[in-house]
């Protein structure tokens, strides 16, 4: 058993300078300007970052100004009697809203929730699985959108909203199972 994890890590540690390794020589043996190639694509994708700056900053801004407001709190208990219905703790109602918006601001929700109830808890299994099952919705197409300049979205808030909810639904059964 560990050979196998050794020889594993090991493949794993000459993965990325071989493809590294691969990518520049094929450049090469194609005659292309690597070198030239490279600092034009670091160019670009510094230019993208400078472009989603500011939306980048909203959203943290509003995650940060909801989350120390006390909103999301009373959110959840104004949503606890439909949450109890479909069998979703109202402790997680914040991570759920804040999912859709930030997954860092996400992920501290979480670790809130792991420390006062602790990680092989109901509350931070389900929680452990919702981070895992479902997308930061109005993050990804409002960055993604403006970068590649999409302007015609029409059902994608609805199907991300739905595999949202179905991502929260899968990490209701999946924790009630284990």
């Amino acid at each position: 058993m560990q050979t196998a994890v050794r020889m594993i890590l090991y493949f794993s540690d000459l993965l990325v300078p071989f493809l590294i390794f691969y990518i520049v020589a094929y450049g090469i043996l194609s005659r292309r300007p690597v070198y030239d190639d490279f600092v034009r694509g670091a160019r670009d994708g510094f230019q993208t970052v400078v472009q989603i700056m500011p939306t980048l900053i909203g959203l943290m801004v509003a995650v940060g100004v909801l989350r120390a407001s006390g909103f999301l709190d009373f959110l959840s208990r104004i949503l606890c009697r439909v949450t109890e219905l479909v069998h979703f703790p109202p402790e997680l109602v914040p991570l759920a809203i804040v999912r859709m918006f930030s997954s860092s601001a996400a992920t501290g929700l979480a670790l809130d929730i792991f420390k006062e109830y602790g990680t092989d808890s109901y509350l931070g299994q389900v929680a452990s699985i919702l981070m895992s099952c479902t997308e930061t919705i109005f993050y990804t197409m409002s960055v993604y959108f403006m970068t590649a300049r999409v302007k015609k979205t029409r059902h994608t808030l609805a199907g991300a909203l739905l595999a949202t909810a179905a991502g929260i639904a899968a990490s209701i059964v999946l924790a009630g199972v284990m």
